[in-house]
């Protein structure tokens, strides 16, 4: 008797089990943040496990729509498998922030056209997919800065980061922010210009935690360094 093969899982029956793994208190805080998952993410992450790699199951989550199912898709997918257009549709209908996050992290950043992905979301109209050009020009500054003019990006975020609107303004932070601790021939103006916008400084952050606002955020990650 030739063996059994594996039953696939359908994209029916996958929303069907997130469907009973929805809480609506988990739903409740994440709208806080601009979200709309509500399913917890280590149980998110537990389908995810025994889904294993599903490209084609990942294709069909995402175009769901559903929130929940998209951050699945991140998990099952193979980040290599999407050509560059597809990606670039998929990050101008992430919509929220945590598939957003996801998608450019677990994703973009693992894809052979990151790199022109970043050139092309960089000035973006859109301010969360130019968002998105920065933060893949943040992870450079930090992995591959070689070719990267980072006088040119200080002037740019000196010009524009005080009136970003907030998602831009994030990872022009955070590029500033890398800038200072990778980089000590620039860190002396990136601190100068993150004190002079005061981009953040007033952010609300937990004890033990480190601050947004770049000057405090370079200092202390050079301080843990060792570094002067």
């Amino acid at each position: 008797m030739a063996p059994t093969k594996p039953t696939e899982t359908t994209v029916a029956e996958v929303l069907a089990e997130l469907a009973d793994l929805a809480d609506p208190k988990i739903r409740v805080v994440n709208e806080k943040h601009g979200d709309d998952h509500d399913v917890n993410l280590t149980r998110l992450r537990a389908v995810a496990k025994r889904l294993k790699t599903q490209q084609d199951l990942a294709r069909e989550l995402w175009e769901s729509g559903d929130t929940s199912a998209r951050l699945l898709a991140l998990l099952i997918c193979r980040p290599k498998a999407f050509a560059r257009d597809e990606l670039d549709a998929m990050l101008r209908d992430a919509r929220t922030p945590k598939v957003h996050d996801w998608l450019v992290n677990y994703v973009v950043k693992k894809n052979p056209h990151a790199e022109e992905l970043r050139v092309t979301w960089f000035d973006d109209p859109d301010p969360e997919v130019a968002g998105a050009g920065w933060e893949l020009t943040a992870d450079r500054v930090v992995k591959k800065p070689a070719g990267l003019d980072l006088p040119g990006l200080l002037d740019i975020i000196e010009a524009r980061m005080k009136d970003a609107p907030e998602p831009l303004q994030w990872a022009m932070n955070t590029c500033l922010a890398r800038i200072g601790i990778e980089h000590p021939e620039y860190r002396a103006r990136a601190i100068e210009i993150g004190e002079r916008l005061k981009v953040l400084e007033d952010y609300p952050t937990a004890p033990g935690c480190t601050s947004p606002f770049a000057p405090v955020w370079i200092t202390e990650m050079v301080r843990r360094r060792g570094e002067k």
